[in-house]
């Protein structure tokens, strides 16, 4: 598979700008996939953080298998780390994150009341492209505060939002300079935190399928009517034929079958899946 790396100018520049910032804060949530928190988990982010402390969000929750992502969550939490699973489109997880925030940054909010100092907790919203940091804003803030966007490298710069009690600092999403574990970084590809422009598409469809054949046969044999031991490829040809991309002289449109394969994915259609287990954890250094 050609190596996924994806670092462009803005993203060493969004990471300046984050490190010169940090210190206006008090606290930071890290918004993680939850089909994939291992692959969005960017370690340079914490790496000027300082003693800050951290609230770990398994964002989309919603299109996540829900016992593989409790048993991710249960993981972060078994080594303390503070964490939630969230549905930022859903109005009704405002409240599970506002007080999550709370309980994080509750030593702060005692000094800064005990210095009779008024002004909101600052949190400092921070992961790679796409996992739903400007949505979560939005979700806090109750209405369209923060520019967001289906597709990642929607946030360019940073803006302050104020939301109650809080004031956030929303970040573009930025990757590590490189992916070292190709595997995750595939996982990334799949879900749309890498920019589907400079991925070589038919690579990634193969390897999604590879996945889902091991992970998730059923999604394959009810959307796709895919069953057997078949290679990647040959589940491609089923997914073409079953969506009729098909083209003159009854050649499959593998171009077409490949984008609609990652967008079932991306859209919930292939059902609720999660990519990475507790040895991925553990080898990204969330664990």
């Amino acid at each position: 598979m050609k190596t996924i790396s994806w670092f462009p100018g803005h993203m060493a520049k969004a990471m300046r700008m984050m490190e010169e910032n940090v210190k206006l804060c008090d606290a930071v949530a890290l918004v993680l996939d939850a089909r994939c928190p291992a692959a969005s988990f960017n370690a340079r982010l914490l790496s000027f953080t300082g003693a800050r402390p951290v609230l770990y969000v398994l964002n989309k929750a919603d299109l996540a298998d829900p016992a593989a992502c409790d048993r991710l969550l249960q993981c972060l939490k078994g080594e303390g780390k503070r964490a939630i699973k969230l549905n930022s489109t859903a109005p009704s997880s405002a409240r599970i994150l506002r007080e999550a925030m709370e309980e994080v940054a509750a030593e702060k909010a005692a000094r800064l009341k005990q210095k009779g100092s008024a002004r909101p907790l600052r949190f400092l919203i921070a992961g790679i492209p796409n996992t739903g940091k400007s949505t979560l804003i939005n979700l806090l803030a109750g209405g369209k505060k923060a520019q967001t966007g289906d597709k990642a490298g929607v946030t360019r710069g940073k803006q302050w939002v104020k939301c109650g009690s809080f004031e956030l600092m929303d970040t573009p999403g930025t990757m590590p300079p490189s992916c070292e574990d190709q595997t995750l970084a595939a996982r990334l590809a799949f879900v749309g935190s890498i920019n589907d422009d400079i991925l070589a598409m038919d690579e990634i469809a193969l390897a999604l399928l590879g996945e889902l054949a091991i992970r998730y046969p059923a999604a394959l044999r009810e959307r796709y009517e895919i069953e057997g031991d078949l290679s990647p490829l040959e589940m491609l040809d089923r997914v073409c034929k079953k969506r009729g991309f098909i083209v003159r002289g009854g050649e499959y449109d593998y171009e077409r079958g490949e984008r609609a394969l990652l967008d079932d994915l991306r859209k919930g259609k292939l059902g609720r899946v999660v990519f990475d287990s507790e040895d991925d954890l553990r080898s990204a250094g969330l664990i």
